[in-house]
Parts: structure tokens; sequence; C-alpha cells
């Protein structure tokens, strides 16, 4: 426990009558992937303004690297690396610019910034556009960009909210790609998502939050096999027979969801559910076999998907 890089028991936060996060408790290691899985509204933002120091704590108690947020703030912040949602770059200075000045910020040398930026920019893949200003960079450029910033003082912690947010897909694989690297050079990441593919791609262990509260906590892998099947057959209907479907397909698999636009079906073997659905004379309009999902995970812990 003393060995954790963050610490938290009974963290509260409040704002006013509403209660964001609701008394969770929680231990990040050094070298370790963590995540923080949830729909918008969770209260995952609000955990990490906490740990960043950048929000009060209302009730409960946290330390970050040992140190009290409440009094040693500043300390804690100048060894964390920070990506928040949003980009919030100069846009009207260049790419190594922008890395410059951040390393200003956290009062390093010249002679100390300038190889740090050249190394930076190797890992962003962004060397080729070191004197371009940073306004009509792509979504994926800019973003990491904000990493690679994020980095600048070697951290040793590295904060990234939603991190692939808004991104197309090719850009969120180059992301990854990225993050991995920080993973297999022992960087510590606290990741917050509402992407389960991100989750099991990125994270040693995660909790998945609901209204404020810790519902689960594991390795993706743990928490698939702990509160979901092996695989999931996924049926769409008419909407005139699928009401019909459902009664008919009682028994079939060890558990069901009935979804606005699919019925899933949770087996450990879906070519038996399958037999089934024909022998019953069930025969959807589309089947879809698939493997269980951090997604699964989540709507069985609280009824509702990831992305609400």
């Amino acid at each position: 426990m003393s060995e954790s890089l963050v610490q938290a028991r009974g963290l509260t936060k409040k704002f006013g009558d509403f209660t964001a996060v609701d008394a969770v408790d929680f231990d990040i290691q050094p070298g370790e992937a963590f995540g923080f899985l949830g729909p918008n509204g969770a209260g995952k933002t609000s955990t990490m303004k906490m740990i960043t120091t950048v929000s009060p704590i209302t009730e409960g108690k946290m330390t970050v690297f040992g140190l009290d947020p409440a009094s040693q703030g500043r300390e804690i912040r100048s060894r964390l690396g920070v990506v928040p949602q949003e980009d919030n770059l100069d846009l009207e200075l260049t790419v190594a610019e922008n890395l410059y000045i951040y390393g200003r910020y956290h009062d390093m040398k010249k002679p100390e910034i300038m190889p740090r930026i050249d190394e930076l920019l190797e890992f962003a893949q962004l060397t080729e556009r070191r004197e371009s200003r940073v306004e009509p960079l792509s979504g994926g450029m800019k973003r990491r960009l904000t990493i690679a910033r994020a980095l600048i003082n070697d951290p040793d912690l590295i904060i990234l909210d939603e991190p692939t947010t808004g991104l197309d897909p090719q850009a969120r694989h180059l992301l990854w790609d990225r993050l991995y690297r920080l993973k297999r050079e022992g960087a510590t990441l606290v990741i917050t998502t509402h992407y389960m593919d991100e989750a099991e791609q990125l994270c040693d262990r995660l909790v998945v939050m609901d209204q404020g509260k810790i519902v689960a906590e594991g390795s993706p892998r743990d928490l698939i096999t702990r509160y979901a099947t092996k695989e999931v057959v996924e049926l769409r209907f008419g909407e005139e027979v699928k009401d019909q479907a459902v009664l008919q397909m009682a028994g079939l698999a060890e558990r069901s969801e009935v979804l606005a636009d699919r019925v899933l079906l949770y087996t450990e073997d879906s070519e038996q559910t399958q037999d089934g659905l024909n022998q019953k004379g069930i025969h959807p309009e589309q089947v879809l076999v698939r493997r269980s999902t951090l997604e699964d995970v989540f709507l069985r812990l609280t009824g509702r998907g990831l992305i609400d």
C-alpha cells in the first residue's frame, strides 16, 4: 500500500447537493496503466481533477507520491504530465515552441529543453512538423503534440483524460501505439475513457465507474471472465416479431439483454445457442457472433451501455 503512487480511501467530490464521486477506494502502482472506465458523467474527470490537485477533495483521503494534495499540490503537479480532454495548445505558435514554453513552465533550462524537444517530436512522429504552426494540424497530430507536451518534464505519472475522443480510427490506433510504447518504457499511466476497446488495449487494471461509484475492479480479462460469458450472439429482428422471438428464447443462453436495436444472448457455446434458435423456429434478420467485451461487463453491472 505504501508503494502506491496514488492511494484513495473514501474519496468524495460534491458540487452542492450533487455527489460526483462517491466514497471510492483505489490504488495506482508504479509502472502500470490504470484505467477509469465509464459513461459520461460517471465521475471519471472529477476523480482526475482531484488527483491533479486542481479540484479540492470534499471528503475522504488521498495521497499522490505519498504527498497531501491539499498542502503539497505544487510539488505533486511538478511531477505530473497531464493530457486534458480538450487540446489547449497555443495555435499561433509552432509545434516546437509549444513544447519549449511548457518546458519553461517547469523551470527547465534551454540546454535541457532542446534535446528533450527532439526526443518528443520523434516519439510523437512530428519531427517534420517542428516549425509548423499548430492551427492547421490534423486532430490526431494535435493530440500527439498534447501528449508530447505533457512528457516534457519526464513526469512520474501521466494522466490522460479521454485521450482519443473525436479522433478517426486511424488516428486512434496511432495514438494507442504511442501510449503502448510509453507502457513498455515503464511509464505509469492513468487513463479515463468510455471506449471499451481502448481500455482493453491499454490498461493493466481498471475500475468501472457508474454514478460516482466504483462498481467493479480488475484487469480487463478478469472482469470479462467474472461478469460475462465466452461469447455473445447478437440478433436483430423486425419490430413485428421481436417481442415474440424474445419470449421463445427462454433458456437458450445463460442470460440475455434486450436492447432497443438488438437482442444479446450470452453463452459459452454460440453454435449450440444457434442450433437452439433453429430448433425453435426463430429466424433473426441478422446474426453476429463475437467475444464478450468490457461493454458487456458494464451492461451487466449497470443495465446500460458505456456511451450514453
